[in-house]
């Protein structure tokens, strides 16, 4: 049984980094991290450490007030380490052209983020399987 994991999120304008409320691409990688931080508890019962990106890839913009939601799996089990994927998409936008607090469900979600990566969790800390 595969191991995987969801959050979702709006982004606040806090989160926005750029001119027209754009957020930062960063803001998708600490979601991913939470997301491993998540799938490594239930595999493992412990937070491990996440070591490396092998890959990411930015798709789409995100806006203050989209929702984002951040999916992961875990799709390879070592000794210690544990290869995920993870995947983000915008699934509500803001209409601000409607009104300030007008926003949309999207009907098909906007993938705005890939990645994959490796985590590590020390076999002394291991309590699962």
């Amino acid at each position: 049984m595969a191991v995987k994991s969801l959050i979702r999120m709006r982004m606040s304008f806090q989160d926005a980094h750029y001119g027209g409320n754009l957020v930062d691409g960063a803001k998708m990688l600490n979601l991913f991290g939470d997301v491993a931080t998540e799938l490594l508890i239930i595999q493992d019962g412990d937070e491990g450490l996440f070591v490396a990106y092998d890959n990411v890839e930015f798709l789409a913009p995100v806006f203050a007030g989209d929702f984002i939601e951040a999916t992961g799996e875990i799709v390879s089990v070592g000794g210690s380490s544990r290869k995920m994927i993870f995947e983000a998409r915008k699934v509500i936008s803001p209409r601000t052209d409607v009104s300030e607090s007008a926003a949309d469900v999207l009907a098909e979600p906007i993938v705005v983020c890939r990645a994959s990566g490796t985590c590590v969790v020390p076999k002394k800390n291991q309590r699962k399987n």
